[in-house]
């Protein structure tokens, strides 16, 4: 079983920033891509930013260069920084992960959200 865990979700005026946090626990051998999802109600979940491995990063054109994804493999956590907030940014935001259980077990695992509001 492997367990994501969010926090720092709040309450922040436009402008702002804030600094989403995700850790991974449990009995796993590895973990590959991680991502940052957000979802806003009534409308479909969409790929915020994703990580490799190694380092490598993506951003969605909605965010890119108000937002920051980094991770950390030895404490086994990815990080969202988000900066310039909007209200459109508003949303729930979940951390997820691909997980190697083996050499032919790989799953998708998520964490339970953090909601991010954005409002004066």
């Amino acid at each position: 079983q492997v367990h994501l865990v969010e926090s720092g979700g709040g309450l922040v005026q436009p402008g702002g920033s804030l600094r989403l946090s995700c850790a991974a626990s449990g009995n796993f051998r590895s973990i590959g891509n991680m991502y940052w999802f957000r979802q806003a109600p009534g409308l479909r979940r969409e790929l915020v930013a994703s990580i490799t491995s190694s380092g490598g990063t993506n951003v969605g054109d909605s965010v890119k260069g108000r937002f920051t994804i980094s991770r950390d493999n030895a404490k086994k956590t990815v990080d969202l920084q988000m900066n310039s907030l909007k209200p459109k940014d508003t949303a729930v935001y979940y951390c997820a992960a691909d997980v190697v259980l083996s050499t032919l077990a790989t799953y998708t695992s998520w964490g339970q959200g953090a909601q991010v509001t954005i409002s004066s």
